[in-house]
C-alpha cells in the first residue's frame, strides 16, 4: 500500500494555475462563466447587487476545487472586474492546515472596497484569510436576508463533502486582459 506525499498533491494542484487560461476560446468560456456565477450569485441575494455597485472592484471564481487531508488547498481562475467592468484574470491559491478531510467544489466572489486593495491584488500583493467575512449563499437565501454588508467573501457552493476546521490563506495573481 503507498503512501500520498501531501505536498506532492499540494504541488500538483497549484502546477497548472497560471492566472489567464493560454487559448482565447478558454478566456472567453471563463468570462461567460463568471457572468453567469455572478448572475446566479445575485440571483439568490438581491442586495448583492447594490453591494457590487458600492464596491471599488470585486472577483469572482466560477469554480474552485478545494481538497485534503491534513494540509489541504484550494485554486481556481476568475475575472476581477472594476467599476463593474470585466479587466483582467485573477488566480487563486489557497493552502490550509488543521482538521480537515474530503474535496469540494464552490464559487467565490470577492469584493474589495477600497483603491488600496485594488493596487494590492494588481501588485500581487493580495492575500485574504480568515479575517475577512464569510456569507456562504445557499438555496433560497433570499427569503431569509442573510446578506451581511461588511462580509468581503461570498461562497456558492457547487459539490462535494469537506469538513474543514483549519486555519487557511488565499494568495491572488492578476493578469490584465491587455497583456
Amino acid at each position: 500500500m503507498s503512501s500520498t506525499n501531501p505536498i506532492a498533491l499540494l504541488t500538483l494542484l497549484f502546477a497548472g494555475s497560471a492566472t489567464a487560461p493560454r487559448p482565447p476560446a478558454q478566456r472567453h468560456s471563463l468570462r461567460q462563466s463568471a457572468d453567469a456565477t455572478l448572475d446566479e450569485m445575485i440571483a439568490r441575494d438581491p442586495p448583492l447587487d447594490d453591494l457590487l455597485h458600492r464596491a471599488t472592484a470585486y472577483a469572482v471564481f466560477p469554480s474552485i476545487g478545494a481538497g485534503g487531508g491534513l494540509v489541504g488547498g484550494a485554486c481556481g481562475r476568475g475575472i476581477l472586474y472594476e467599476g463593474g467592468a470585466p479587466i483582467g484574470h485573477v488566480s487563486l491559491e489557497q493552502a490550509s492546515i488543521g482538521a480537515q478531510l474530503g474535496g469540494q467544489s464552490f464559487a467565490e466572489l470577492l469584493v474589495l472596497r477600497t483603491l488600496d486593495e485594488v493596487r494590492a491584488l494588481k501588485r500581487g500583493h493580495f492575500t485574504a484569510g480568515a479575517n475577512l467575512g464569510l456569507v456562504v449563499l445557499t438555496a433560497g437565501a433570499a427569503a431569509h436576508p442573510s446578506l451581511d454588508p461588511n462580509a468581503s467573501v461570498f461562497v456558492l457552493p457547487h459539490g462535494g463533502l469537506m469538513v474543514d476546521i483549519s486555519i487557511s490563506g488565499q494568495q491572488l495573481n492578476y493578469q490584465s486582459f491587455n497583456e
